[in-house]
């Protein structure tokens, strides 16, 4: 199995994007900088700032590289101190800088105090007198309080102390504030001179996971350092949930014309990056790489891969099969040569229903990888090619994948694969409407065929709770899929129009009509705006009808709303699925025992 996490072996040619990252860094003319690596979710920016952390270090001794996790601090301390604290410890503790710049840091320190103490008032209302009352305060230096306050902060009683700091909050914003940020700035500068560090790298990771407020404030500490050569910030993050929190600050400001969040963005982060999507040959690639990397050394891997890029000066633009199944290595070795068939058998399909999304295609091999080993522990055998093909229909279409595995408890699935994998398979009653689905048809045709194989050990390992199931489903939704499904279910309409400007992948749109399947059919009742807001995001794809008249078949009648039965016409309407849906709706009133639904179903649909 893989570990789903960052890593500084390059699978996926970013090696292009860390010489771009490192030709900014390294050019002092371009000092101070910001540079924003952004990508969709999954996409590998945190694996790209590592390789750019150990390239820059590997190349320079005297470099300062440090990692910030915005996420790891949120709840525990404001954000803008956290990112200032963090820069300093680190320089601190660093056994070739803090010798010679122990009394700098300490003043600094000072500042930071102070930073604390105003953001903790401002946040909190609290009085700085905690540190004895007013007439204390009124003799003491803010430095001093600061200190005093920052260490007791968790523990004051602030109704008791509230509104007292009305009276020396004029001092603290506007006189020593401004001071401490000037002195802030002007001790910094002296710590990289006296250091003699050849620049500072701040790596700001996982920032858009965070609040939108841990957001702002943490790219509101930035600008203190923006204002001396040789420190970068390399900010990795999701474009759209940076613009969206800014968005989301201004929100109440009325007459604004104008991508604010977009605009904001434009001018803090100076070079952007961005990361793409993997395309097919590039999904190739990387799952050959994951798959080899079970068989051969780490040194023997990357000798099969360079030899292949000196056989083909476009390794890097086409296909990489080929050049691997002519590799004697990989010949001579029968497991070498089963992973790079699967690189071949699932990279065009999986590219484009996982966007080329590097975490998810991990994800799917893992998925893969713990199944052969359960079955192990059964004393069974699943064949890798079998299972990849049943998963990815398990993955993109899993309300079919469902169909098989009823079938095949039946005993019929045998006989209907026969007929869909067959050179006529429009013969197949039962599967006729999905034969319009171009990405099944291209499915069936995918080696191996299935119907001389048995396939019950498959469905088994396949099987899930219903728990298991959500859980599954949570885990492979990126932020963007997985708000759509909790805007449906919360039934929000803003936060559904926001959701789906994004753009999401075929597995997860497969994943968010499960996970509303699994989620209203343990409800008594489904609401008419859920199932108003469940079919927007259904109308909003030409490729999820079918998908979503299936979940709806699974409903019951008492689960159903009067009111939403217009809904039901018009996308079976556009659709063009009104025989279908008809037929689920007759079920319900037939199981109700009156005709409640279809009179106003009919209407609807003589309407359009």
């Amino acid at each position: 199995m893989w570990k789903d996490s960052e890593t500084t072996t390059d699978y996926l040619d970013y090696d292009y994007l860390v010489s771009s990252v490192e030709r900014i860094i390294t050019n002092d003319g371009l000092l101070p900088a910001s540079i924003g690596i952004y990508g969709d979710w999954g996409s590998g920016k945190s694996s790209l700032m590592k390789m750019c952390q150990e390239r820059l270090t590997q190349n320079d001794d005297s470099i300062k590289c440090i990692y910030f996790n915005g996420w790891l601090f949120e709840s525990y301390e404001d954000a803008k101190t956290a990112l200032l604290s963090s820069i300093i410890d680190e320089i601190r503790e660093d056994e070739r800088f803090k010798d010679k710049v122990k009394d700098v840091i300490d003043g600094i320190s000072e500042s930071i105090d102070i930073f604390k103490l105003a953001q903790f008032a401002l946040k909190t209302g609290l009085d700085i007198a905690a540190s004895g009352g007013l007439a204390t305060v009124l003799g003491l230096s803010i430095g001093t309080i600061a200190k005093n306050v920052a260490n007791q902060a968790s523990t004051v009683d602030t109704e008791k102390l509230s509104g007292v700091i009305d009276n020396v909050k004029d001092k603290l914003d506007k006189k020593e504030l401004r001071e401490s940020i000037r002195k802030f700035q002007e001790s910094f500068a002296d710590l990289i001179k006296r250091s003699k560090m050849s620049r500072l790298v701040i790596f700001i990771d996982e920032l858009d996971r965070c609040r939108p407020d841990t957001i702002l404030d943490t790219l509101e500490a930035m600008k203190l350092f923006m204002f001396t050569g040789k420190v970068a910030f390399v900010i990795g993050a999701d474009e759209s949930h940076i613009t969206y929190a800014v968005k989301s600050k201004f929100a109440d400001i009325e007459g604004i014309q104008i991508n604010i969040g977009q605009e904001y963005l434009e001018k803090l982060i100076q070079y952007p990056i961005r990361i793409p999507r993997m395309n097919i040959c590039e999904t190739e690639t990387y799952i050959a790489s994951l798959l080899l990397e079970d068989i051969f050394t780490k040194d023997e891997l990357k000798g099969i891969f360079e030899s292949a890029r000196q056989n083909d000066e476009d390794f890097y633009f086409a296909s990489c099969i080929p050049l691997l199944q002519k590799n004697e290595e990989v010949t001579k070795n029968k497991d070498a040569k089963v992973a790079v068939s699967i690189a071949e058998q699932v990279s065009g399909i999986l590219s484009a229903g996982l966007h080329g999304n590097p975490r998810q295609v991990k994800r799917f091999l893992n998925t893969m990888d713990m199944r052969i080993e359960q079955a192990k522990c059964k004393k069974a055998e699943l064949n890798k090619s079998i299972l990849v093909k049943l998963m990815l229909l398990e993955y993109i279409k899993p309300s079919i994948f469902s169909k098989f595995a009823e079938l095949n408890y039946e005993n019929k699935l045998q006989d209907e694969l026969s007929i869909l994998e067959s050179d006529d398979a429009t013969r197949s009653e039962e599967f006729a409407d999905r034969l319009k689905d171009d990405w099944f048809v291209k499915w069936l045709n995918i080696s191996p065929k299935l119907f001389e194989e048995s396939l019950g050990k498959y469905f088994y390992f396949a099987r899930t709770s219903l728990d298991e199931k959500i859980s599954r489903i949570s885990s492979v939704l990126s932020p963007a899929a997985q708000n759509i499904l909790d805007a449906i279910m919360n039934e929000s309409e803003l936060a559904l129009n926001t959701a789906m400007k994004n753009d999401i992948s075929i597995v997860e749109k497969a994943n968010i009509i499960e996970g509303f399947a699994i989620q209203a059919r343990a409800l008594n009742k489904i609401s008419n705006k859920k199932i108003e807001y469940f079919i927007r995001f259904i109308d909003s794809y030409d490729d999820l009808y079918q998908e979503a008249l299936d979940v709806i078949g699974t409903f019951t009648y008492k689960q159903i709303e009067l009111g939403s039965i217009i809904h039901f016409a018009d996308m079976s309407s556009k659709a063009g699925l009104v025989d279908e849906m008809r037929t689920i709706i007759n079920r319900w009133d037939k199981d109700r025992g009156e005709d409640k639904f279809i009179k106003p179903f009919e209407k609807r649909i003589k309407g359009k």
